[in-house]
């Protein structure tokens, strides 16, 4: 009698066992894709030399993550709209993490987001794990999370991150209201 109730014990341990980390660690594996929660990922942030997790640091945020390199040209011709939506939703608690995979000297990112006047968080997948995580292959690749921590769009390359339907999402996502199309002054491009 006393085996059966160890073999018991030892079933119910087992699940518990087994719950706990099913619910703790069962959507590692999932793909980057829309509906899923996005991945988890360490990154050195450039500004700060803080290294930052999207799940402690942009936790409960509306936070676009944008997986790109200074080589890339459709990354570079992204990168205005992407300030302009920032500067626009930042200040209403709208977050981007712009992730280098640029390999080697991390002084050409930071002259790159200089060149471009960019003000939101300029980080560097130094080892390949970001990359690993959201199953990247092409850059830009950009990915829009909302404030639980799940992928509600998915872009591969280029995209008109100012552009009205964009700024629609975003503002939906953030719970404001979406004001009139800012104007935004001629200037020249970086580069150019």
């Amino acid at each position: 009698m006393r085996k059966q109730w160890t073999f018991v014990i030892a079933i119910v341990l087992g699940l518990g066992i087994g719950a706990w980390a099913l619910t703790h660690y069962g959507n590692r594996g999932l793909p980057a894709e829309v509906g899923n929660d996005a991945p988890n990922f360490r990154a050195l942030n450039l500004k700060t030399q803080d290294t930052v997790s999207l799940a402690k640091t942009y936790k409960g945020q509306v936070v676009l993550v944008n997986i790109w390199a200074t080589w890339c040209v459709p990354c570079r011709q992204e990168m205005p709209a992407m300030e302009r939506l920032y500067q626009e939703f930042g200040p209403k608690g709208f977050k981007i993490a712009a992730v280098s995979i640029d390999e080697g000297d991390t002084r050409d990112v930071i002259k790159f987001a200089d060149e471009f006047k960019l003000t939101f968080d300029i980080l560097h997948d130094g080892d390949g794990s970001v990359r690993e995580a959201f199953q990247t292959y092409m850059y830009p690749e950009s990915f829009l999370i909302d404030r639980n921590g799940v992928i509600v769009s998915k872009k591969i390359g280029e995209h008109p991150w100012a552009s009205e339907s964009s700024r629609t999402l975003v503002a939906e996502l953030l719970g404001v209201k979406l004001g009139p199309t800012p104007v935004v002054p001629v200037e020249s491009k970086p580069g150019g």
